[in-house]
């Protein structure tokens, strides 16, 4: 048990660092292509990519109502949640986005908490708050030095986004209890492809010719690729461990879009990144270093 949870925080770390890494390569390329054209793209790719070893897997049956949920969730997390981020990151910088997208895990344990999936910790509290700060440091005076229009606006839009997703970690876990993560991660993705078809459509994305160059498509066929392969990890996490002990590791994906300015864009690494990134792995340490008690895993 304590080796499939140590799995799980190691599969929750690996999403949140694809995570950051999409917000970064999005920036590239939302400015040629609508929001919901972008999340379409990115979870049919993601959904081709899944649809072989889940043909290759033993056949599941879904409960009609089981399924109907799954499939509910599935438009919430992947098309609500990635239409109103990818929307967001018009009106505000990916760094601010950022910070505010890392409340995902204290939303999601405040959920968590008020439908009785887990009980709050100190530790955890702690933990979670520490990482916030250290995202924050990590980002620096970029937060007060840059600006743009639509601060607001694009600021809401990206804690929607963060709502949508804790709640949806949050209700995902008695599915994951019943089902395994790959048929559920197929049907959620390919419902919410189906979702997002109509809005890519108003986009102009099946009747206008395409302002990504080779090199957009490339990012795009990237973007799509990886979030096929982060969301399995991302479940199969929250059917091991509890939602906020996966949900707090999203806290990497500034962290990771920081280095990746630094490696890719010749940003400068500035003390505060490091001080950042020592405090998210102190916040870490802190929400995921108790025993998950018995009633955190009941569903």
């Amino acid at each position: 048990m304590r080796h499939q949870e140590g799995l799980a925080l190691v599969a929750a770390a690996a999403t949140g660092i694809q995570v950051g890494a999409a917000m970064v390569a999005t920036r590239f390329v939302v400015h040629d292509i609508g929001p919901a054209s972008l999340a379409f793209l990115r979870y049919a790719i993601a959904v081709l990519c899944l649809v072989p070893p889940l043909l290759m897997s033993a056949r599941v049956r879904f409960a009609t109502r089981d399924l109907l949920v799954v499939m509910a969730l599935g438009i919430v997390q992947f098309g609500v949640l990635i239409a109103l981020l990818n929307l967001s990151l018009q009106f505000i910088l990916s760094t601010r986005a950022a910070l505010l997208f890392a409340t995902f895990p204290l939303m999601t344990m405040i959920i968590a908490a008020c439908l009785g999936r887990e009980h709050l910790t100190g530790a955890k509290v702690a933990g979670v708050a520490l990482t916030v700060v250290g995202v924050g440091a990590a980002l620096g005076e970029r937060l007060v030095t840059e600006s743009g229009t639509g601060e607001w606006l694009g600021a809401i839009l990206v804690l929607a986004a963060a709502l949508c997703g804790a709640l949806c970690s949050v209700l995902y876990r008695p599915y994951l209890a019943r089902y395994p993560t790959l048929p559920v991660g197929t049907w959620a993705m390919l419902a919410s492809v189906v979702a997002l078809a109509a809005p890519a459509g108003m986009e102009g994305l099946f009747t206008e010719t395409s302002r990504l160059d080779p090199s957009g498509w490339l990012i795009v066929l990237l973007i799509g690729l990886s979030s096929g392969i982060g969301y399995v990890l991302w479940l199969w996490a929250l059917k091991h461990t509890t939602p906020t002990r996966v949900t707090v590791f999203l806290s990497l994906s500034p962290i990771t879009a920081a280095l990746l300015g630094v490696a890719l864009l010749g940003e400068p690494f500035t003390p505060g990144v490091l001080l950042g990134l020592g405090g998210v792995v102190a916040g870490l340490w802190l929400a995921t270093r108790t025993p998950v008690a018995s009633s955190d895993n009941d569903v």
